[in-house]
């Protein structure tokens, strides 16, 4: 049946990306600046032994890390967007480089017909040195996979393909005990007939054959049922993790779902197969607790994996979430880092249960080089792209498809061949997408292009997900050129999403155009120049709210791209 499955995705990909042949006017961008100015990072600058938190700005979900000596390893969950789980590196959990994705084969992974926040998610990454191995497990979504774990011995040069896992359920871990036998944890549904109410879920573990690459049969027992007091009705127990030390094992899971309730608790139990105690300090990270109204927000707090630091203290990593003016989520949930004190029974997060600072100090004999020497930048940056060099930096994605089914870099920039889906379809798009990465940012793009007919668009895009964007291209009607600005939004009661021209602008196309993006906080504005100075408004200023995960849905954030369609499907009145 696996051979069966991925015969017909690979199929299926070839007729898709067939059916697009180049066409004579393929739209060519020649460059793009994203600019990000927060104000919480000009009012608290770094000083000497400071780096900022998050550490991954932008819809870099779910993180887990690993060590092996001193090298780290960090991956997150990317939903359709591909490559899926992107992995970086970092020698000292401050300055990180960006490695790609896992799952990189198209043949292997194929989240083509997904929603955007399904693909894959809540990645688990463990070093084995029982066997000097790297073991990615994560739940995939798409293609008929379920729960996969894929190997490497060394995550710079590539992983292995994926092995499809028996046992269902999400958000699945593995750890290897200190004798090299090996347990996989994982949130699952409760037995047939004993869900107790709306959210109620529990742990599994599982005995994990490393010869086989699987878990084995039978072994599977429910450590924990409901959360940490199952008699005030915990919801949404997820995310475990199994940790050893002074020979007692550790579960840490995420409680209370991945909004304003998340939350981190610890269990303690002399067994990996439990029983499991929960601490009487629960939770261990959370900031549910605090006014809506404080500065400089950071909420939503969990889903966490612990490391030893280079400074032979504890970190953790963990998701939380930046909201704008309005509490609206458009940056995604980002990746953050705590030192976790650990001196005592059981580990708490330094800080982590009171308003999250935006600055921390450094491990010790640690310089901040992000940024700098191929570093991810972080805080307020710029970043400038002419896609002149042989590599395309890994932070331009893919949607449910490879960017290189639609990409060519030349010598005159980058030729985005259009697809024949548009942006609202639920199929791979011509997109290049960037991540937006900060409340307040710009995003210009300079494009060469013109249109043959109304079918033609390229522009940009501002895009939560397929039923949630802002289109800003041009295209044509009759022998006139359009700049075009659309509004697509939810769907309405017949499923069909609410498409709304906001306004539209005959232009002519003598040369280049720049096009951009900006927002501060949730006031987006979408703006041209054919001098290359003068840039002029289209449609005012436009709300940010449907680009929010509170108001779209989901859980990423949202995506600035390069677009481009033969199957447009704005029409323009006479």
């Amino acid at each position: 049946m696996v051979v069966l499955s991925l015969f017909a995705m690979v199929s299926f990909t070839v007729a898709e990306y067939s059916t697009y042949p180049p066409k004579k006017n393929v739209p060519i961008f020649t460059k793009v600046i994203y600019e990000g100015n927060d104000q919480v990072y000009n009012d608290y600058p770094l000083e000497e032994g400071e780096f900022y938190n998050p550490i991954l700005q932008g819809c870099y979900p779910d993180p887990s890390i690993t060590r092996k000596g001193d090298d780290y390893y960090m991956v997150c969950s990317s939903f359709a967007m591909f490559p899926g789980v992107p992995i970086f590196h970092s020698k000292d959990l401050v300055n990180w480089t960006d490695l790609g994705g896992v799952l990189d084969d198209i043949t292997e992974f194929n989240p083509h017909d997904t929603g955007i926040s399904q693909g894959v998610y809540a990645p688990g990454i463990t070093y084995n040195p029982h066997n000097d191995t790297f073991y990615m497990i994560v739940t995939a979504f798409s293609g008929g996979l379920g729960n996969i774990i894929v190997k490497t011995k060394d995550p710079m040069k590539g992983w292995g393909s994926p092995k499809k896992l028996d046992f269902g359920g999400i958000d699945p871990s593995i750890f290897f005990d200190d004798d090299g036998k090996a347990y996989v944890v994982h949130n699952d549904a409760p037995d047939k007939g004993k869900e107790l109410y709306n959210g109620h879920r529990v742990i599994k573990i599982w005995e994990y054959d490393i010869e086989k690459d699987q878990v084995i049969a039978g072994t599977d027992e429910i450590i924990v049922d409901g959360g940490v007091d199952i008699t005030e009705k915990p919801i949404w127990i997820e995310a475990p993790h199994i940790y050893k030390k002074d020979g007692s094992y550790y579960l840490m899971c995420a409680e209370g779902g991945t909004g304003d309730w998340h939350s981190e608790v610890i269990f303690k139990s002399d067994s990996p197969k439990g029983p499991y105690i929960p601490a009487p300090s629960n939770p261990i990270l959370t900031q549910r607790y605090f006014p809506k109204d404080r500065e400089n927000m950071v909420d939503w707090a969990g889903h966490a994996d612990l490391v030893k630091g280079p400074d032979d203290q504890y970190y953790g990593v963990f998701l939380a979430i930046r909201p704008n003016e309005e509490n609206r989520v458009n940056t995604g949930r980002e990746t953050f880092i705590l030192p976790v004190d650990w001196s005592g029974e059981y580990p708490v997060f330094e800080n982590g249960l009171v308003p999250i600072e935006p600055k921390l100090k450094m491990p010790k004999g640690v310089t901040n080089k992000t940024g700098q020497d191929g570093f991810i930048p972080n805080g307020n940056f710029t970043f400038e792209e002419d896609f002149s060099s042989d590599k395309l930096d890994y932070r331009w994605i893919g949607l449910r498809g490879t960017r290189e089914a639609f990409i060519k870099q030349t010598k005159k920039g980058l030729e985005i061949t259009p697809f024949s889906t548009n942006i609202k379809e639920r199929k791979p798009t011509s997109t290049l997408f960037h991540r937006q990465q900060h409340k307040t940012f710009s995003f210009t793009t300079t494009l060469e292009y013109e249109p043959k007919s109304e079918k033609d668009m390229a522009g940009v895009t501002a895009y939560q997900n397929e039923n949630s964007n802002y289109v800003f291209g041009i295209t044509k009607k009759g022998k006139q050129n359009y700049l075009v600005l659309q509004k697509n939004s939810k769907p309405n009661w017949r499923g069909e999403t609410v498409s709304k021209i906001i306004a539209t602008e005959p232009i002519d196309l003598d040369g280049p155009i720049d096009l951009n993006i900006s927002a501060e906080g949730d006031k987006y504005q979408f703006s041209y120049a054919v001098n290359g100075s003068d840039f002029k408004t289209v449609g005012g200023t436009v709300s940010g709210d449907i680009l929010s995960t509170d108001v779209a849905g989901g859980f990423t954030g949202a995506l600035l791209g390069l677009y481009a369609t033969s199957g447009n499907d704005i029409i323009l009145e006479d």
